[in-house]
């Protein structure tokens, strides 16, 4: 793989929201989630799943050599089970060309990892049963939920079989090292580490509409240049981001699904090349061994746990659902474990989050709350409510 290469990775996901769920109905009620899924479900797929979905699969018959990795959620595949059958059709199409590699991550994008080493095995577990059931694929690669990730998370899954792990490529651990190479993890086993190239992925899904961005408007042009740039002694180019960037967090009247389609075709003009996440991972001997001994993620500007963990509602609330995981497994009820799981989804605690400025107003948009603290009420009678269950 002597061209330069770019290495698409996209994230699918959708939480089970839970609903305004009172005090009242707490031992009464066991039913934590609203029609809200369901009606947000099907706005994303009407402005994102369904229309890049079209574009990825026309891109992958126009260039035989173009080929990009995706990670989908337990959660998500459930929603789209229920409400967009023709989504996971799609998905099945583009993952038997055989260009598109599922990564693989916890079923209920969970931050278990952290809490409870079983736990998380149990939902990695689920995560590849989920895949092999629908797109009869095993995953060698990972992703740890918003690519929360430290040394101890890839001894972990070195352990678990992986061959290959995805983390941010962050300053302040790549020192003079660049994200475009590929590492060693530091594991006992070997673990191949690539490394998301921030600037460049958040180019595009964050800055892409922004006009106060001095870059902006961005062109297939412009971004073509800044590729070839990035990639003149770095063999990669990691671009890593949700899925959603395409026409939810970055509309279609902003232009970008033309701009992505743009782009593919000059980078390929410019003797530029794609690569799925494996297949770049081992066309390359390691740069180097990364060491991350403490976590690094790939959201706001610390990069780190604050997002999920970085006031007292967040931390309590977390404790407090962990603490009920003993009890729940002893109680042997699929459900009551099941509901566990969906309030284990990362994105409840996330909405909880009480930032300011840049990083507040990017939680405030994903919220599916007023505030954080309706968050921290709702989600805290449900798992009140689990936790009654588990003490019947």
């Amino acid at each position: 793989m002597s061209k330069p290469t770019i290495v698409l990775y996209l994230h699918m996901h959708q939480p089970w929201r839970v609903r305004p769920y009172s005090l009242f109905e707490v031992g009464k009620d066991h039913n934590y989630y609203g029609s809200d899924n369901e009606r947000v479900f099907n706005k994303v797929a009407e402005k994102s799943y369904r229309p890049m979905l079209t574009l990825l699969g026309k891109l992958l018959d126009k260039h035989p050599d173009f080929a990009f990795s995706l990670s989908v959620t337990g959660t998500f595949l459930e929603h789209a089970e229920l409400w967009g059958g023709d989504i996971i059709k799609q998905l099945q199409e583009l993952v038997k060309t055989g260009r598109v590699e599922i990564v693989a991550e916890t079923y209920h994008h969970s931050l278990a990892f952290f809490y409870n080493e079983a736990e998380f095995e149990d939902q990695v577990k689920m995560h590849q049963a989920k895949i092999k059931e629908l797109f009869g694929v095993q995953s060698t690669a990972f992703r740890n939920t918003e690519l929360a990730y430290n040394d101890a998370l890839a001894e972990k899954v070195a352990n678990m079989g992986f061959k290959t792990v995805l983390a941010e490529g962050w300053d302040k651990i790549l020192g003079w090292r660049g994200p475009g190479y590929v590492y060693d993890a530091k594991a006992s086993k070997p673990l191949r580490l690539l490394l998301k190239n921030y600037r460049l992925s958040d180019d595009i899904a964050f800055r892409f509409s922004d006009k106060k961005w001095s870059e902006h408007p961005l062109s297939a042009q412009k971004y073509l240049a800044w590729a070839k740039e990035a990639t003149i002694n770095q063999p990669l180019l990691n671009l890593f981001m949700d899925f959603e960037t395409f026409g939810e967090h970055q509309w279609a009247d902003t232009g970008i699904f033309k701009f992505f389609e743009k782009f593919v075709e000059m980078w390929f003009k410019s003797d530029g090349a794609f690569a799925k996440v494996s297949d770049a991972a081992y066309a390359h001997e390691p740069k180097d061994v990364i060491s991350m001994p403490e976590t690094v993620t790939w959201a706001d500007t610390e990069r780190d746990l604050t997002a999920w963990v970085g006031n007292a509602m967040q931390r309590e609330s977390l404790a407090h659902l962990y603490s009920l995981l003993p009890e729940i497994k002893k109680r042997n009820d699929d459900k009551l474990l099941y509901d566990f799981r969906n309030l284990s989804t990362s994105d409840h605690s996330y909405y909880m989050c009480t930032k300011y400025w840049n990083d507040g107003d990017v939680h405030a948009y994903f919220s599916a709350y007023e505030s954080p603290y309706d968050a921290f009420l709702f989600v805290t009678n449900a798992i009140r409510d689990v936790e009654y269950r588990a003490r019947m």
